[in-house]
């Protein structure tokens, strides 16, 4: 009896030649992983990372007023962009607004849509919740909130960077802080620690969307996901193995409100994490935190070739 010959499908690039099974349906849409050989190719970022989720041209001028805020990583996008004369209010705006001030310090996702809903819609916000350093409360009044509303009302482009689905709350509300709750203010019956989920997440990100929508409806919003990992997790777990799932749930989230999106104008995602975790062989700094200055640089320029003309 003669033996059927299975097919074979050979995908063949300029840099390497490969095969796969060719027995199954594959769909309108199959793109394959790249082998290490694409690595150089002048086109990688744009074929095997940024696929899908670029915008059709380049959309951001120095005329646009910028804001970046969420995780620490914001920073590293505010400092690029700044030092290419784009309008970047986060290095130029004096106001007492937490949003600039302490902007690169709201991680997650409670606290970016909290910021925004009590600026926009005048949210009602706790008392003793906002510390962004443990020796200082931040003030949630009028003035305040008016700043901070005159700082939103300027803005044309937001860039959200998430970083956290570990998050200390307030039990007795379910309000999120900024970050933790400081030593001395700590109360077993009413602060907790826990893993935020998918949904929840995914909620937080699709209220940001329409937040931004309702208020500024030509506004764009590109979000990001900081590779930078958690320092420390409060889970009885590796802090590894933590950073994987804080990282997963936020992703998640993120392709969420990305599908979701689609009917909507404006809004992106930018891979800086995947970047991070499947370009770079060692990103990081000795640390295992910091990303390395030429490595960021290199993010950005994938960043500027994208979204800026």
């Amino acid at each position: 009896m003669k033996k059927e010959t299975l097919p074979t499908l050979l995908y063949k690039t300029k840099s390497d030649s490969q095969k796969f099974g060719g027995h199954w349906f594959r769909g309108k849409n199959c793109n394959f992983i790249p082998s290490k050989k694409h690595f150089n190719d002048k086109d990688f970022f744009e074929k095997y990372i940024l696929e899908g989720l670029k915008p059709e041209k380049p959309f951001i001028s120095k005329k646009h007023n910028i804001l970046a805020f969420g995780s620490c990583f914001a920073s590293e996008v505010s400092t690029y962009l700044a030092d290419k004369n784009y309008s970047i209010f986060n290095k130029k705006y004096s106001t007492d607004a937490h949003i600039i001030r302490y902007g690169e310090g709201m991680a997650n996702t409670f606290t970016v849509l909290e910021q925004l809903l009590w600026a926009f819609e005048n949210k009602n916000i706790e008392k003793n919740t906002w510390y962004y350093s443990p020796n200082e409360q931040e003030r949630n009044d009028q003035d305040i909130r008016m700043q901070t509303l005159n700082l939103l009302n300027q803005i044309d482009v937001f860039i959200v960077t998430v970083g956290l689905s570990e998050v200390w709350y307030n039990k007795k509300n379910n309000q999120v802080f900024w970050k933790a709750i400081p030593a001395n203010q700590f109360e077993e019956d009413k602060h907790g620690f826990r893993l935020s989920s998918v949904e929840e997440n995914s909620k937080n990100l699709d209220g940001i969307c329409s937040v931004i929508k309702k208020h500024k409806p030509d506004a764009s919003i590109i979000f990001t996901l900081s590779p930078i990992p958690l320092m420390a997790t409060f889970r009885p777990q590796s802090c590894i193995t933590a950073n994987s799932i804080s990282k997963s749930i936020l992703r998640v989230s993120l392709d969420n409100v990305m599908t979701n999106s689609k009917k909507n104008k404006n809004i992106y995602y930018f891979p800086s994490y995947e970047i991070t975790k499947d370009y770079f062989a060692d990103p990081f700094m000795d640390d295992n935190r910091h990303l390395k200055k030429d490595c960021i640089l290199e993010i950005m320029k994938v960043f500027e070739d994208s979204y800026c003309c």
